[in-house]
């Protein structure tokens, strides 16, 4: 143990986005254990079994060490063969290795040609939520600036997009209020569309905590999870309700005139209006839960719900059970509606807290890896296409090349055959990756790349926090940013940064607004607590206490009512037949668990994704598989579980496994502001194994 040394970092899981702190062998480059200081501002000296231990991935054996280029490529690309001829090593029947500087000249020149070809928006780049800022960042300059083409996109469009536009419309920031340990500071709170416990669960223990001692909890899904075991409200709700619940909540605040008057007079516009339209929607009383069979306690609940809230310090946490349906958006306005009625927001102990994904998602869209904003959301110069529409023009052969950094497109976006399909029509894929995924499979050139616990780098968590990360091991491999740099220069750009450091300095004068006083010096000397942007000479843990970000700095309510569909409109019509899918996480894995499978324990723990049905409908499942169909796709086979966890005709599965082709199922039905895939909630057929 005397060759052990402690080095501070921070977890890229999930967005608590927790402080860490390794044990390293320093003789032997190895981290040996993961923990968290006990003063660690985010962990509170906890850590999940991700953070814990999943940090195997580090030192796997298939790590992507080498750049590869595919042989089928080259023999369609001869110039390209012939100018990299040297540098290529055979390595399988797919593929060669290569040299950094050669798989580098392959993609510069095969750019140009598809620039030169189809024109300067053919190329799109996705992805970089699991590198840092300073790559993030990068990233979407290379794209916009060096290649000109306004094409960025980032994993947001399939998690947290609708948060993003729902909150910017309606109080002119999309982002989390409030600090984690404002929870210990409120009187109520709300957990909608969010299975926290698995997703989030440093932030569950202090729900937890504070449910246990207070009797304040309300939660809504769609299916019976951990946490509702400690809710004083368990709410269990029809597939795609979220909105009509939402809007319910409002209607009882309204119609019992609970509502804080000055507050909306001072700090808001709009009310009036929303008032009369919520009054005369018939989707909004809670009465017509009465007619919905199966649910009809909600009729009585939700009134109990809306009345505590309305009158204490409330807050409400959301998830993905929220923005990956057709009306995600609208769902969070209708949130944050709530908030603005209630004066529940720009205080402690009250606010919004969308729990999103990725660690660095938050800092990956506030970096500009979205096709509509620039660093800071300013207005870009041109406005690129989203995710969905980028398929879209693939198909149609006017996008010819794609960069991904860090996100599997193949595995985690909707309607994998339409991809499939789309992506053939390309002539380069190129991904920079840590292990050969299902999309690094399907490139042309691969470049394998320093983890986030092999570099120094800036990570935003779900609450606006900046750590600093630092390297626990060395490594020989580039950082994403510097091999964006060395295609800048081969494409004839003049970057030359000699540290991230130098990055995040460019990013802190260009995205002022949030940055400009978060140094590496102070980040180093707060790397346990982390900052809360937006950092000028202090940080911001509370947003809003004055104006919220609108140009005017008031609220605005922006209503809209739910569309009758799906599952309520089955039980309304007395025809609820088949089964409704569902989707989620488990704590064990990550997203598509590229580095959770390289830990052998959390691997054995969940090694393969489970199908959850409801004990009542197990007639209907008469082997231990099944494959799960709709129009667009089917699954690989599922292993089932009975539960009574799920409701009758309601599905869950997790999709951490790329083999079981979860995604196939899923169509282009999406959020209808912003094209999140509605990942939620889909009707399929069972077929029997």
């Amino acid at each position: 143990m005397e060759h052990l040394k402690v080095i501070d970092s921070v977890c890229t899981y999930c967005g608590v986005g927790c402080d860490i702190a390794a044990n390293v062998n320093e003789e032997e480059n190895r981290i040996e254990s993961m923990f968290a200081h006990p003063d660690g501002v985010v962990s509170q000296g906890k850590l999940c079994i991700k953070g814990k231990y999943g940090f195997d991935f580090v030192a796997s054996p298939n790590r992507l060490r080498t750049p590869r280029i595919k042989k089928s490529f080259l023999a369609k690309n001869p110039a390209i063969k012939e100018a990299i001829e040297g540098a290529l090593r055979e390595f399988d029947d797919v593929w060669y290795e290569t040299t950094l500087d050669a798989a580098t000249t392959a993609c510069t020149m095969k750019l140009k040609e598809v620039q030169a070809n189809y024109g300067r928006k053919s190329v799109c780049s996705i992805g970089g939520a699991r590198t840092s800022c300073e790559s993030s960042y990068l990233f979407q300059k290379f794209t916009r600036h060096t290649l000109n083409s306004p094409h960025v996109d980032n994993c947001a469009r399939v998690c947290h997009s609708p948060s993003l536009k729902g909150m910017r419309t309606t109080i002119g920031e999309g982002a989390a209020t409030n600090p984690y340990n404002d929870i210990y500071n409120t009187e109520f709170m709300i957990v909608i569309g969010s299975n926290t416990t698995e997703a989030h669960p440093i932030i569950s223990n202090r729900i937890l905590d504070v449910a246990r001692e207070h009797d304040n909890l309300a939660v809504f899904d769609v299916r019976e999870i951990k946490l509702h075991r400690f809710a004083k409200y368990k709410a269990i709700m029809p597939h795609e309700s979220n909105l009509m619940v939402l809007n319910m909540l409002a209607y009882v605040i309204i119609d019992e005139e609970l509502y804080h008057e000055e507050f909306i007079a001072d700090r808001t516009k709009g009310f009036a209006e929303f008032k009369e339209k919520i009054l005369n929607d018939p989707y909004a009383n809670p009465k017509y839960f009465e007619n919905i069979e199966g649910y009809e306690y909600l009729s009585k609940m939700i009134p109990k719900i809306a009345r505590e809230y309305a009158l204490k310090k409330s807050m409400i946490f959301w998830g993905l059970g929220i923005t990956e349906h057709l009306d995600g958006s609208y769902a969070v306005m209708a949130i944050t509606h709530l908030a603005l009625m209630t004066g529940n927001v720009g205080k402690s102990g009250a606010g919004l807290m969308p729990l999103r994904g990725q660690n660095n998602v938050q800092g990956t869209c506030d970096m500009g890896m979205l096709p509509y904003y620039d660093p800071d959301y300013q207005t870009p110069k041109e406005v690129g296409l989203m995710t969905p529409q980028l398929v879209e023009e693939m198909l149609e052969g006017r996008v010819k090349a794609l960069l991904n950094i860090g996100e599997d497109i193949t595995h985690i976006h909707p309607n994998l055959n339409k991809i499939e399909r789309a992506i053939e029509n390309l002539e380069l894929i190129y991904v920079q990756e840590l292990f050969m995924t299902d999309v690094a499979q399907k490139a042309d050139i691969v470049v394998g790349v320093k983890s986030a616990y092999e570099k120094t780098g800036v990570y935003v968590n779900a609450m606006r926090r900046l750590h600093l990360s630092q390297p626990l091991v060395k490594s020989d491999l580039p950082d994403d940013w510097e091999v964006l740099q060395i295609l800048n220069n081969k494409m004839g750009g003049d970057y030359k940064y000699e540290s991230s450091k130098d990055v995040w300095d460019e990013v802190r004068n260009v995205a002022y607004r949030r940055f400009s006083g978060a140094s590496y010096v102070r980040l180093e000397r707060h790397r346990k607590r982390g900052l809360q942007w937006p950092v000028h000479t202090e940080d911001t843990p509370i947003l809003h206490q004055l104006d919220f970000r609108t140009e005017d700095g008031l609220g605005e309510f922006h209503y809209h009512q739910y569309k009758l569909r799906g599952m309520v409109e089955e039980i309304i019509n007395k025809k609820l037949e088949g089964y409704h899918l569902t989707t989620g996480r488990t704590l064990a894995h990550y997203n598509n668990a590229a580095q959770t499978k390289q830990t052998e324990t959390l691997l054995e723990r969940y090694p393969e994704d489970i199908l959850l049905v409801c004990e009542e409908d197990a007639a209907d499942f008469t082997s231990q598989k099944v494959v799960l169909k709709t129009e667009f796709g089917q699954t690989n086979p599922l292993t089932i579980k009975l539960t009574d966890k799920v409701k009758p005709k309601t599905l869950f599965a997790t999709f951490h496994h790329a083999e079981s082709k979860i995604n196939n199922l899923f169509g282009d039905k999406c959020d209808e502001l912003i094209l999140t895939a509605a990942f939620k909630s889909i009707k399929v057929e069972v077929i029997n194994c």
